[in-house]
């Protein structure tokens, strides 16, 4: 078993790109990975956020294979799923910072909120590789775009930004009051010595061994069905386990505080809320069942009869009673079994709700 958990291997060091809400546990995911399917098996995860599921699977010689609508997840999870070479990071790395002088007229034109996050130097840095970086469909792209996604915001000192959470990009108007109130500047850095230093610790073990896995990018409604092909590659035809952990009704907009993040891939100047069905709160709860019961109906296709079903959610009420009724509707052939996960650490319930009834998780399994 590899320890996920710890940086003495390639398989550590790369499991915990990037920072994300509400992402497994990587000891509890490879937990699950390894308890219940056997070597060469397919793990399929519809709601797949960074790849944590995935990973462990492609790590433990299992296949991965899911879909993930946000593309800050999708790029963290293909960065691991297959990385590029560090000569190859390395190489882009620098020719993104030559050419950067290319956009110092664009980067004195971007609005307050970056003039006070970032330095000129980094603004014009940032608008490059936003502009260069083909992350959709090179390898070397995305892993460096996933990258410096990590360290786009977070700590002054381990950040290409000023002040600010890592894992939630802050509002504008926050931010730029906050940074006033306690006199942040932006931290004067060089974007390449700095990014050039994450790379050696990254890659100080090399890349991680993986077996042939995949994550697709879009919503599972509509990527799920096309998905068999993919199994049918592995040699296998259908997937053993189902393990996830579908988006809580609400909780959080994962698009909306993910804004920076989504700005560098190529998106607006400043958040905007998605208010689509598939994207957002998911305040509307019946379109949160009608959203539970489509993905997991297609999901079914590509399972083995006798496939495991996983799901992790929400210790509210109502998100996890909707969930096992939708459950329990999809899959009446199987048993289902509730299990309650009580963690000491907050949980993404408790930080963006006043309050929940119950601390942690539950575990929905289904058999």
């Amino acid at each position: 078993m590899n320890s996920l958990s710890r940086f003495g291997t390639a398989e550590g060091r790369w499991a915990g790109v990037g920072p994300y809400y509400a992402m497994f546990p990587v000891t509890f995911a490879e937990r699950i990975v390894l308890d219940h399917t056997d070597t060469g098996d397919v793990v399929l995860d519809p709601f797949a956020g960074r790849g944590t599921g995935l990973y462990s699977a492609a790590v433990n010689d299992r296949h991965g294979v899911g879909v993930e609508i946000n593309p800050v997840g999708w790029v963290y999870t293909r960065a691991k799923l297959r990385p590029a070479s560090k000569q190859h990071v390395l190489k882009r790395l620098q020719e993104i910072g030559k050419n950067s002088y290319r956009y110092r007229i664009a980067a004195k034109k971007l609005p307050t909120f970056f003039k006070r996050c970032y330095t000129l130097d980094v603004r014009a840095f940032l608008l490059t590789a936003r502009s260069w970086l083909n992350w959709r469909q090179s390898k070397t792209d995305w892993t460096l775009m996933a990258l410096l996604l990590i360290h786009l915001h977070g700590k002054r000192t381990d950040s290409l930004s000023n002040q600010m959470r890592q894992t939630k990009s802050l509002s504008p108007p926050y931010a730029i009051r906050w940074w006033k109130e306690n006199n942040q500047s932006p931290p004067d850095i060089d974007p390449i010595e700095f990014m050039s230093k994450k790379l050696d610790w990254r890659y100080a073990k090399g890349t991680p061994d993986v077996t042939t896995s995949e994550v697709y990018l879009g919503d599972s409604v509509v990527r799920l069905p096309q998905l068999q092909t993919t199994l049918d590659s592995f040699g296998i035809g259908r997937a053993s386990l189902l393990f996830t952990s579908p988006p809580y009704c609400g909780v959080t907009n994962y698009h909306y505080d993910q804004w920076l993040r989504l700005w560098l891939l190529g998106g607006p100047e400043q958040p905007v809320a998605q208010v689509d069905s598939r994207r957002g709160k998911f305040t509307d709860r019946s379109k949160y069942r009608e959203l539970l019961k489509l993905v997991f109906m297609k999901s079914k296709t590509l399972l083995a009869s006798d496939a495991l079903i996983y799901v992790r959610t929400d210790s509210r009420e109502f998100t996890r009673s909707i969930t096992c009724e939708v459950l329990s509707e999809v899959f009446p052939e199987k048993t289902l079994k509730v299990y309650e996960s009580p963690s000491p650490a907050k949980t993404q319930t408790d930080l963006f709700t006043d309050s929940a009834p119950k601390k942690g998780e539950t575990d929905l399994v289904l058999m």
